[in-house]
């Protein structure tokens, strides 16, 4: 099967394993480790008829394994017309080291199906998912302990909702069914946040940043995240949450926002929430009054911009263009938005880069969240949400008897609320984030072969998942 060239050379998985290579040889591991981390334990392809408007269509898909180090081995489905193996295997390795930099559980694991979802109906999609996850779980590569898929490009909810149930069909005696599928409707076991969990995973990360002064002044920038000038390149659900978030919570402007058709450019900073409206009804960014149109949206990542997110499709900013980008920080909010080639043109023309393994991990972090609720048959927050909440009046009682005062409903209101599912999602997700980003700042502070935020978030990578091969053998 031929590989998929990003302009300027390498394919998505060449750039990943070139990367691999380059943290291994920092880190002198012993014979044979390297390989053995490199190497993808296993892949499954399938092909299954399914019947479209009264023929019988073939389609075809995989699921690749890269390790089960731990289990389960986690990672997204993605339906698309360019998905192949070679990339499935790229984004199971891209995993499995996610899964460690931020300390989840977890082996790493990817799946795609070779479609295009837009040109079905929902009946047909759901054919076609029930069929392809019955494939996955009649060959191992779909259960609660074993490989537990997601979302990815092209899938969402409701597909994961379609392959849940079709689980629990086959195994109805299976209590932790739930857990075979993360990413699940809210109303079918899925956790508050999820949805949104990527893109403001991409929103913790940069704060984190920010909140280190001498990394700030490294790339370039001073002060905080407010009215810092962003470039957002896909305004999918990662990109929107992410824009959505930095705009609304963290004062900065949304400048540029680069779709299929093209992209809308407003120095003043756009309305993201009107902007999306607009794409879902037109299917493009052309017409948005908020802004100018630019009909080459690929050129717009050359904008003059703090900050430059990619986060649609791998291999977007490349030896071509890499020299001309003008953006201080990228925070790489998809996989693999930048080649192996351009990362060392960008590295050292002194742009900084938040590398996709760490970045983008918010997705996972939730799912490994939502894995554990199913498991645990409840959701957060239901055995203390009204503990916690008594507790504070009972502060406020102690503060307004010590003081002679009424304390102002402002302070009142928070202080009486007990945490939910969703206030806890989004904890846990930012604690997980700052501290990950926190051991990539260390790693790279303290050692003087290390560069980059991406070499040191692979070996760190490599050195938790190398612990783990010696402990238990490989």
């Amino acid at each position: 099967m031929g590989e998929k060239l990003a302009k300027g050379g390498l394919s998505f998985r060449e750039s990943v394993d070139q990367m691999v290579d380059h943290a291994i040889e920092i880190m002198d591991l012993e014979p044979g480790m390297g390989e053995a981390l490199k190497s993808c334990a296993s892949v499954l392809q399938v092909s299954f008829p399914v019947e479209i408007d009264g023929r019988a269509e073939t389609f075809t898909g995989w699921r690749a394994t890269h390790s089960d180090h731990r289990l389960p081995s986690k990672g997204g489905i993605r339906y698309a017309v360019q998905v192949d193996q070679d990339e499935v295997e790229a984004l199971a390795a891209l995993m499995t080291y996610k899964c460690a930099i931020v300390d989840v559980p977890f082996g790493g694991s990817k799946g795609g199906l070779m479609l295009d979802p837009t040109r079905y109906t929902p009946n047909q999609l759901e054919a076609i998912t029930r069929r392809f996850a019955r494939e996955l779980i009649n060959k191992g590569y779909l259960s609660p302990a074993k490989n537990v898929p997601a979302p990815d490009m092209g899938t969402g909810p409701r597909e994961m909702g379609w392959m849940v149930d079709t689980y629990r069909q086959l195994f109805p005696d299976d209590i932790n069914y739930m857990g075979a599928i993360t990413g699940k409707p809210v109303e079918h076991g899925g956790v508050r946040g999820r949805n949104e969990a990527t893109g403001r995973g991409v929103q913790y990360a940069l704060r984190e940043f920010f909140r280190n002064a001498d990394e700030v002044r490294r790339a370039g920038l001073e002060g905080d995240l407010g009215g810092k000038r962003v470039v957002v390149q896909g305004l999918g659900n990662v990109g929107y949450h992410a824009a959505h978030f930095l705009s609304r919570e963290d004062d900065c402007r949304i400048i540029a926002v680069i779709e299929r058709d093209g992209a809308v450019v407003n120095e003043e900073g756009l309305d993201i929430d009107a902007l999306r409206d607009h794409l879902a009804a037109n299917g493009g960014v052309k017409g948005f009054h908020g802004g100018t149109y630019a009909e080459n949206g690929s050129k717009i990542l050359e904008l003059d911009c703090e900050i430059l997110i990619p986060a649609a499709l791998e291999g977007v900013i490349h030896t071509d263009n890499a020299p001309r980008i003008k953006a201080k920080l990228i925070a790489e909010a998809a996989n693999g938005p930048v080649t192996y080639e351009a990362d060392e043109i960008l590295r050292q023309r002194g742009v900084e880069i938040i590398p996709d393994a760490y970045c983008n991990a918010g997705g996972v972090i939730v799912s490994y969240f939502e894995w554990i609720r199913n498991l645990a048959h409840v959701r957060f927050g239901r055995l203390d949400k009204r503990f916690h909440e008594s507790r504070g009046r009972h502060i406020i009682s102690a503060i307004e008897l010590a003081s002679g005062a009424e304390v102002p409903d402002w302070i009142r209101s928070e202080l009486v609320r007990g945490a939910d599912e969703f206030d806890l999602v989004r904890s846990g997700l930012d604690d997980t984030m700052r501290l990950a980003f926190q051991e990539i700042i260390e790693k790279r502070r303290t050692n003087e072969r290390i560069h980059d935020y991406r070499m040191a978030a692979y070996v760190i990578a490599i050195e938790k998942i190398a612990r783990s091969y010696r402990d238990i053998g490989y």
